[in-house]
């Protein structure tokens, strides 16, 4: 009898002691990131000046300098994303196209589907530009 009282009591510690490890598994999986939503821009900005400011011990005037110089680069980042626009199109319809060639009638069905859902979530998606 003291033999099965002792195995019983190894199993209900084992028993714990993995259940614990589960719990602690299901925590780290829940509190991970699996996805990282980037911040829209507005917020990135309000992070990086906050960041400047503090690690940089920016001056009010400094923060208020600081404006237009990110003002300035956002929009000659977005003129160049619109200069270059059409090239990036243009290789992207490319692969489209070579993709297409190498699959079958019902794989091209299933492609075409495959591109029209990728290009309505990105439509959902808060644009960063």
């Amino acid at each position: 009898m003291r033999r099965t009282t002792l195995a019983t009591a190894l199993y209900l510690a084992l028993l714990f002691f993995a259940g614990v490890a589960v719990g602690a598994f299901g925590l780290r999986l829940y509190t991970m990131n699996s996805v990282s939503a980037s911040p829209s821009p507005e917020e990135f900005r309000r992070r990086y000046v906050a960041e400047l400011r503090s690690r940089l011990q920016l001056t009010p005037q400094q923060v208020d300098q600081l404006q237009p110089i990110l003002d300035e680069t956002r929009q000659r980042h977005r003129e160049l994303r619109e200069k270059h626009k059409p090239e990036f199109e243009a290789i992207h319809d490319e692969q489209v196209r070579k993709i297409r060639l190498m699959l079958s009638e019902t794989q091209q069905a299933k492609y075409t589907k495959l591109l029209e859902e990728r290009e309505n979530q990105r439509h959902l998606q808060p644009s960063h530009h």
